[in-house]
């Protein structure tokens, strides 16, 4: 923005665009080749002034803030701060002394103003304390700026605000090519949104202060760098050394109650005989809680109750190990410690508790009533009864954490032996047509007045991707068919039209046994079943499919002549199998279908049938089968059959004679 000067005596004008200003000029006000200086607000033209901050002072600046418009204002980072840098990246909180160099006005630039500590905002960014600059650095109570002040551990703190966003190595590689003096991150960690990580340097301290506001990430906000002086690193302390942990597993052992399988670490740093060996374990220090845990691993990984009371625990990272190391963990005691947030309680969600203490610690306060808190804990534990002593109600649902299985089938269900004999050669017969590649002989089969109608499941989804597509044009679905007039047409009437749409479908092979018959209604004038199997698709016109499916199907029947069954009424749903069923079909030996069940056979041969077929009580037709998958070796076949028969793998119609 290019500035004007105009000549006046009684001031100076800026030409901003529409924007004119005026502003009151005295001999200690104008500065080395025209700077201005910022502490003094620009007023509107025309306007009387008395001196600085006297009438009402335009201040756009403030106004931007507080809209949210300003970088580093109240408002957050606003479009201006992602979308132009009029300068380039800035160094936040520079010592340099070079406040003289000739730069463009920056009307909507934050103004300084004063710091409730009597300190202009100027003195705070040049590093004289206080929360000044990108980085929010404050220098240690000694004095200092920038970290160059004393600090005794020699240790600083590196804080980066919503840095949980960024990758590690992105953001860390990303320091490193910014900083002039090169660091070594110790412990990067995340906390909630921010990420920390320590250096004890404290020309990177200061170096990285000033890299604040200085990488752009890919969503266009500069990225802070908060530092401060920090103590030494509780992880930095002295591990407990060898002797030290004899000492610490006799301690444990000495708490440990074997008859109840509890261990009771209560305030174990005040413990006498730790205290006595001038042996400090402070369970919120990360070493320490991992030698205990290794401790109860090795020694009671079979513990059942812990106690880890008055130990100032503030957060739970170290004890997400209980989970895998102590499987049997059920009461767990954190009261009286430091936990200021229900968030920690998420990295224990594996433990199976039933009960737990958290009284007297920050995050009970954080509830507005009872029943949120006790709720807020059991979404985490849902098997939990007991909460800081006091009995829960009983939980309410499924404990999705015990595995559940669906019971297998048991069978097939005829009601008597007579009903069996009759349903298993009428299937027989009915299917080996069925799978023939000829189904017109199924007019035998249908009443005269005979309806039949088929379904497959509902899906939004495009069919035609689908394998059933070939059956999904003529499913008579209801959830997918609502008009009436449709609904009628898809049923199909009176034998004829039945077996002719019979005819259309394609062409199966049907695992004989996977069948499971129920019979639903049995009377002297009419039978009705269901059975239910798999099949599979044949080779048609050359092409092979490869897709198994299931189905389900319900006959109701009428008597036929002296021993025969007439279908009225035949309701087919055909699915797609499950990968179970997929893997257990077609295991056993299916018989091919033939008009004569013993083709010409040796002598030898047709002795050796009848015997195996006198002692396995299957008929022909399947003992032949047996025997010539086993190359008509006698005892092979029996082994065989002994197998399939104990795993249930041989269908009943193979008994039928």
């Amino acid at each position: 923005m290019e500035r004007k000067m105009k000549g006046k005596e009684d001031g100076l004008l800026w030409d901003h665009g529409d924007l004119m200003v005026r502003r009151e000029v005295r001999s200690s006000d104008y500065m080395i080749q025209g700077e201005h200086d910022d502490r003094t607000a620009p007023q509107f033209r025309g306007r009387k002034t008395r001196g600085f901050y006297k009438g009402r002072a335009y201040d756009r600046s403030r106004r931007d803030r507080q809209r949210g418009n300003q970088s580093g204002g109240f408002g957050g980072p606003g479009p201006r701060s992602r979308l132009e840098d009029t300068d380039g990246d800035v160094t936040m909180s520079d010592n340099s002394q070079d406040n003289t160099s000739q730069h463009r006005f920056k009307p909507y630039g934050r103004p300084f103003r004063k710091g409730g500590d009597g300190r202009f905002d100027k003195d705070r960014r040049q590093g004289k304390g206080g929360r000044g600059g990108g980085g929010n650095f404050r220098g240690d109570r000694s004095g200092g700026s920038n970290g160059g002040g004393r600090n005794r551990s020699g240790w600083y703190k590196v804080t980066i605000p919503h840095g949980r966003k960024y990758d590690k190595k992105w953001l860390l590689t990303a320091l490193q090519n910014i900083c002039p003096i090169p660091f070594t991150p110790v412990q990067y960690h995340v906390d909630h949104n921010r990420v920390h990580f320590y250096v004890d340097d404290s020309s990177a301290s200061t170096a990285l202060h000033k890299c604040s506001h200085k990488i752009t990430d890919t969503d266009g906000y500069k990225v802070e760098v908060h530092v401060n002086p920090s103590g030494l690193p509780s992880f930095l302390l002295a591990d407990l050394k060898p002797e030290h942990l004899e000492h610490l597993k006799q301690c444990m052992a000495k708490r440990f109650d074997g008859s109840q399988q509890a261990l009771d670490l209560n305030n174990i740093r005040t413990d006498p005989d730790l205290v006595s060996q001038n042996i400090e374990v402070i369970l919120n220090r990360k070493t320490n809680m991992e030698a205990v845990i290794k401790v109860i691993e090795e020694n009671i990984p079979e513990l059942t109750c812990l106690n880890l009371s008055n130990n100032r625990i503030h957060k739970l990272d170290e004890l997400t190990d209980l989970v895998s190391k102590v499987p049997h963990l059920n009461t767990l005691n954190l009261s009286h410690n430091e936990l200021k947030s229900d968030r920690e309680l998420d990295k224990l969600k594996g433990l199976k508790l039933v009960e737990l203490w958290l009284n007297r610690n920050p995050l009970c306060d954080l509830f507005k009533d009872q029943a949120s808190y006790i709720s807020a804990v059991r979404q985490r534990f849902p098997r939990l009864l007991k909460l800081d002593g006091n009995d829960l109600p009983p939980p309410i649902g499924f404990d999705v954490e015990t595995p559940t299985t669906i019971p297998p089938c048991k069978g097939s269900c005829f009601g008597s032996d007579e009903i069996k004999a009759l349903i298993l050669r009428f299937l027989q017969q009915y299917y080996s047509i069925y799978d023939s590649g000829n189904r017109q002989p199924l007019l035998d089969a249908y009443h005269d007045g005979a309806s039949l109608s088929l379904t497959t499941p509902y899906s939004t989804q495009n069919p035609s991707r689908s394998s059933l597509g070939e059956y999904h044009k003529d499913s008579r679905n209801l959830k997918r068919i609502k008009d009436s007039t449709i609904r009628y047409r898809l049923l199909k009437h009176t034998r004829l039209n039945v077996v002719a749409f019979l005819n259309e479908l394609p062409k199966t092979q049907h695992d004989i046994a996977s069948f499971t018959v129920d019979v639903n209604t049995c009377t002297n004038t009419l039978l009705s079943f269901t059975i239910s199997g798999i099949f599979k698709e044949v080779v048609v016109d050359g092409k092979s499919r490869e897709s198994t499916m299931a189905f389900s199907r319900v006959f109701i029947t009428v008597p036929v002549g002296n021993n025969g069954l007439g279908i009225v009424n035949d309701q087919l749903f055909i699915r797609m199998a499950t990968t179970e069923e997929i893997r257990r079909a077609f295991v056993a030996p299916a018989p091919t279908p033939s008009s004569s069940p013993v083709p010409t056979l040796t002598a030898p041969q047709q002795e050796m049938l009848a015997a195996f077929s006198q002692m396995s009580g299957m008929n022909l037709e399947w003992s032949q089968k047996c025997l010539q998958d086993n190359e008509w070796v006698f005892n092979r076949a029996a082994d065989i059959f002994t197998q399939l028969k104990t795993d249930g793998k041989i269908p009943d119609v193979a008994f039928i004679k």
